[in-house]
């Protein structure tokens, strides 16, 4: 039996390991616990925004064109924070409540159009311009962690099906110390710990050309100072 000797046994040995990690199995055949799913004490209150009665007076615009527009088919209600900035390289608006340490995070969000990103994200522990985000992309089969301090870097990454233009989708994440958790259309995909920002606000996120409206944000989180 010949080998195909431009693959190495030991490259063709690691693959492998790849392909059965992506389908919870070890080398040894055993299956990989999923991780648990961290969670906030119950008795922290929830601060709700479904862009129906109140405007966006009070939170902070760093980046983008974000205003509050009526769309059929929004999740609730009629009305629908939108972002229509193009030719930012980011686009970033925060919520007024805050700072938390911890905190549970979700958002509905559509994505509309855009050629070069078609973007989704949650920006939490915003303080100083930096920040953690967690976003999607129509036009990309990942899901991603990053953190921004003067530059954008990746954190963690799962393999996804492209949330859909036109679409609502859901978002959530849940920071709990140095532990973090996100999920897409309820499902966990990233599992990740980083002591890098302890502390901040929460906000939205799109990328470029992006035009994306979010709806039924809703925030949980223990304040920073106790």
């Amino acid at each position: 039996m010949m080998h195909d000797r431009g693959v190495p046994r030991r490259t063709a040995f690691k693959k492998a390991l790849a392909i059965l990690a992506a389908y919870g199995v070890t080398w040894r055949g055993r299956a990989v616990a999923a991780p648990a799913e961290i969670k906030l004490p119950e008795d922290l209150p929830t601060e709700r925004f479904d862009f129906e009665s109140k405007s966006i007076e009070g939170w902070t615009r760093v980046a983008g064109q974000w205003t509050v527009e009526e769309m059929a088919g929004a999740p609730s209600g009629k009305k629908v924070l939108v972002q229509r900035a193009t030719r930012n390289e980011f686009n970033v608006i925060v919520a007024p409540p805050g700072p938390f340490g911890d905190v549970d995070v979700s958002v509905k969000f559509k994505p509309i159009s855009g050629r070069e990103d078609a973007s989704g994200g949650i920006v939490f522990r915003f303080n100083d311009g930096k920040y953690y985000v967690v976003r999607a992309n129509a036009l990309e089969s990942n899901f991603r962690l990053y953190y921004y301090d003067r530059g954008r870097r990746q954190l963690a990454s799962a393999s996804v099906q492209p949330p859909a233009l036109g679409q609502w989708h859901t978002a959530r994440v849940v920071a709990l110390g140095d532990h973090i958790q996100a999920w897409l259309g309820g499902k966990l995909y990233l599992d990740h710990r980083d002591t890098r920002f302890r502390s901040g606000r929460v906000g939205l996120w799109t990328k470029a050309d992006s035009a994306t409206a979010f709806d039924d944000l809703a925030i949980r989180g223990a304040s920073a100072g106790g």
